[in-house]
Order: C-alpha cells, then sequence, then structure tokens
C-alpha cells in the first residue's frame, strides 16, 4: 500500500461544470480548482455524485479525475470516486486513479443492486486488490438502499487500506458506533446539518458540497471545532449555515443548488446533464438571500463580532 492518508480538514467534492452542448469546461474546472485551494480545503474529490458521475461514462470520470489530479500538481490529495453499479467498472476506475497518482479512493455500495452485507464487503476487496490505494468508504444509504453495518466494516477492517468513512446515513447513533467501535476507521462527515456532531465526537475531515462555492465558512467551523476546540463559536457558525442546508435540499435539487452557488461565486458551473434540470428563478433568489446572509454573519463571527 502506498503511504496512508490522514483525513483532515475540508475535502471538496467538485462539481462538473458543462457546457451547453453537455461537454465538459475544463477550463471553468481548473478555476474552480485553483479558487478552492487559494481558499484554504484540505482536499479534492473527483467523480462523486456532486460531480454528476451518475451521467459520466468511466472513460469520461477518468478525464475528469487525471484533469484535477494535474490541476491540483501535489498541492493538496485528489480522492478519486470509484462508485458505479458495475464493479468492473469501479475496478477501471480505481486501477486508473492509481495510474495517475491519485492519494486516494472513495468507494459507495453499488446503487439499485441492493447487495447484502458479505457482498458489499466482497465487491470493496475487489476493488481494493485492484488499486491497493487507501480507500474511504461512502455510507449513503439513502441512496444506496443498505447501509454498512458491523458485518461490512469488521470484513472490510481486514485490509488496512480502509482508513475512513464518509458517513452520510443522518442517522446520529452512526456517529457513536464509528466513533467508539472503529477508531481505527476515520469518520469524516458526510451529512451536512451534522458537522457540529460530528467533529464533537472526534472527526477532524468533513467532505462537503457546499464548500464548492462557500469554502472559506466551511473551513471556519473546521478550525472552530476541530483545531481551536471552540464549539460555543462552533455552534455560532453552525446556526449561521443552517438556513442553507435546508435550502440545499429544496425539492431535492441538491446539485442544481450547488452549482448554482458556484455561479453566484462568480465562475462558470453551465448546466446539468439529464435527467436533472435547473432551479428556477424563484428558487435561485432563495438560495442567493440564504448565501448573502450566511457569509456576512459567518463573517462576523469569525472577526469576533
Amino acid at each position: 500500500m502506498t503511504d496512508s492518508l490522514k483525513l483532515e480538514g475540508i475535502y471538496t467534492p467538485l462539481i462538473t461544470p458543462f457546457h451547453a452542448d453537455g461537454s465538459f469546461d475544463l477550463d471553468a474546472l481548473a478555476e474552480l480548482v485553483e479558487r478552492l485551494i487559494a481558499a484554504g480545503v484540505h482536499g479534492l474529490i473527483s467523480g462523486g455524485s456532486t460531480g454528476e458521475n451518475y451521467a459520466e461514462t468511466v472513460e469520461e470520470r477518468l478525464e475528469l479525475a487525471r484533469f484535477i489530479t494535474e490541476r491540483a500538481a501535489g498541492r493538496l490529495p485528489v480522492i478519486v470516486g470509484t462508485g458505479a453499479m458495475r464493479t468492473p467498472d469501479s475496478i477501471a476506475l480505481a486501477q486508473g486513479a492509481r495510474e495517475m497518482g491519485a492519494a486516494g479512493l472513495l468507494l459507495g455500495t453499488p446503487p439499485y443492486s441492493v447487495p447484502t452485507e458479505a457482498e458489499n464487503a466482497a465487491n470493496a476487496l475487489a476493488i481494493d486488490a485492484a488499486a491497493d490505494l487507501p480507500i474511504i468508504l461512502y455510507n449513503y444509504p439513502g441512496r444506496m438502499g443498505v447501509s454498512m453495518g458491523r458485518e461490512f466494516l469488521d470484513i472490510v477492517s481486514q485490509s488496512k487500506n480502509f482508513i475512513g468513512i464518509k458517513e452520510s446515513s443522518g442517522d446520529v447513533n452512526r456517529i457513536h458506533l464509528l466513533a467508539c467501535d472503529y477508531p481505527q476507521i476515520q469518520m469524516s462527515c458526510g451529512m451536512d446539518d451534522q458537522a457540529l456532531e460530528f467533529f464533537a465526537w472526534g472527526a477532524r475531515s468533513w467532505i462537503c458540497a457546499g464548500s464548492n462555492f462557500l469554502p472559506e465558512e466551511h473551513v471556519a467551523l473546521y478550525r472552530a471545532c476541530a483545531v481551536e476546540g471552540d464549539f460555543a463559536k462552533g455552534r455560532r457558525i453552525m446556526a449561521a449555515m443552517m438556513p442553507l442546508m435546508g435550502v440545499l435540499e429544496q425539492g431535492g435539487k441538491f446539485i442544481q443548488c450547488v452549482k448554482h452557488g458556484v455561479e453566484v461565486s462568480g465562475l462558470r458551473a453551465g448546466p446539468m446533464r439529464p435527467p436533472l434540470q435547473g432551479l428556477t428563478a424563484g428558487e435561485k433568489a432563495e438560495l442567493e438571500t440564504v448565501i448573502a446572509a450566511l457569509k456576512a454573519d459567518v463573517a462576523a463571527i469569525v472577526e469576533g463580532k
């Protein structure tokens, strides 16, 4: 195995900017990468659901991952998402990630097939064997249909490559389970409205789509909680961020909101690929109001006001 990966800070699952014809806008992606690095995020993730991986071919996903890895040029770790319905596709993504020098993999449960815990573990171990890279598990039963439970975790823990887990179940008891019973697996916040709880239970990282357009504000919460240990300040920042958590999920239009947030920040994001469609004018206005208030509130807190 390569050097292990320490999950520390804010990891941004990058959007994929598209032109109107659905082709990649790589210039916009390059600008986003530079903006995030300048803002102080700690890692980038290519090929997550925020990047619309479900609407891209394996070849396209590898093209994007290679572009991001080359653009980052070692300034911060790049994690490559390998989630796919077909195990051979996940293996191809994992092997490609190793060849391009990625820091690790993000591995979710294959969607739609609803595997047993043993089947899901066998799938994960096959991908591990193909790449021999540090792996961050991605537990998101709301999208995948099943949870990475004790049986799964016990099996995959036999490999030292499974170094972390992005926990997106929304079940606070999972935080307790991971912190108490699986301390060898680094816990990363994957449920944005529970970030404070994750940090209180020892998480050192947050994989957050909102950092595509509010990187400084997400870094501020991480710093308050995980670096300074100032949970009173952290609660104030989190309270300021909670309206965003609500609006990001409006009507299930999470990716659409994140991409519009990037546009509001002054960068190009472009349209979604089908089947998703953009926000309405009213939805855009609501998001813009929330972003403006959040930025002002967090800035005041950080400045000590």
